[in-house]
């Protein structure tokens, strides 16, 4: 379990200036932001956060080592990196406001403080180093996206299709909206039309999904993250090839 840290802990609002996001705030900022933020302590092994919460709060690591995972859907566990303190965490999460992308677990001690989401989105408007800096992170995290495409795009097509259907529907409720025409979708996934509608019947066939009106249904995402990593396949599909 948690627990609360004095306010004059170490160097109190000082230490809040090794963060690298707030490394060019002033002190009078600093000292506000410390006293609009919250102290806790993590053991090792505890999360601090799982994936999917609200991500109401900015983490700010002040010491220790903190690693951030997801759980696929086949029960994968996929491990995104450990950072060590001080640091801001997650901060594309706390941006968007769509939930925190990983579950944060200490993996030593840590001390960390909880600033409102509200009181660092005013940060990021009013302080151009603030601004900067979450712009670098935005502009890492598009090009972090644009590799992994590009690393998918190097699989199966069903592979492809499979993970493009969990990735639009990911945090949506009800079916997939498929982007105009099955051509549309080839050209996405770098596939002919031919070989996409031959994937779509496939998935649906097996029970996977099933299609009404432009858009996708999942009925079985366990089975099509299978098909995204290249498994699961039946023995009657691989012997047809494509």
């Amino acid at each position: 379990m948690a627990w609360s840290v004095s306010p004059d802990t170490a160097d109190g609002w000082r230490s809040l200036a090794g963060v690298p996001l707030l490394s060019q705030v002033g002190d009078d900022r600093l000292r506000a932001l410390w006293d609009a933020s919250a102290a806790r302590r993590y053991p090792a092994g505890e999360a601090l956060r799982n994936v999917g919460d609200p991500a109401t709060h900015l983490l700010l690591l002040l010491r220790g080592r903190v690693a951030a995972t997801a759980t696929t859907r086949s029960g994968r566990v996929v491990r995104f990196g450990a950072w060590d303190g001080p640091r801001a965490l997650d901060k594309v999460a706390v941006i968007d406001g769509r939930g925190h992308t990983a579950t944060l677990t200490a993996l030593t001690p840590c001390t960390v403080r909880s600033l409102p989401r509200d009181r660092f989105l005013a940060l990021v408007d009013d302080a151009p180093s603030v601004r900067g800096h979450v712009l670098r992170v935005l502009a890492a995290h598009a090009r972090h996206r644009q590799q992994q495409f590009a690393t998918t795009a190097t699989l199966p097509a069903e592979a492809r299709l499979a993970s493009w259907l969990l990735d639009q529907a990911a945090g949506r409720p009800g079916p997939v909206a498929l982007p105009g025409t099955q051509q549309v979708v080839a050209d996405l996934l770098g596939v002919t039309r031919v070989t996409i509608n031959r994937v779509l019947s496939r998935l649906r066939r097996d029970g996977l999904i099933e299609i009404e009106h432009g858009t996708v249904s999942i009925l079985a995402p366990e089975l099509l993250a299978l098909r995204a990593e290249g498994r699961g396949r039946s023995t009657a599909a691989a012997g047809k090839g494509g």
